[in-house]
């Protein structure tokens, strides 16, 4: 049993919570309101519009999503 709790701990796989990042996003709000741009600008998914909204980085290239 002490081999499998070292792999586990070798492997990264804990069964404590300790290793749960609360500082996250949640994914639904984000994908929430890029849904409401889409709605709002009448964005189709595929076009040029739709690819600059969910992959635009602002931060890193100062290109804005919409």
């Amino acid at each position: 049993m002490d081999d499998i709790n070292n792999l586990k701990k070798l492997a990264g796989i804990t069964t404590t919570k300790t290793n749960i990042n609360f500082g996250e996003p949640n994914i639904s709000y984000t994908g929430m309101e890029k849904a409401e741009l889409m709605k709002k600008h009448n964005i189709k998914p595929g076009t040029e519009e739709w690819f600059r909204l969910f992959f635009a980085k602002p931060w890193l290239t100062g290109e804005t999503p919409i």
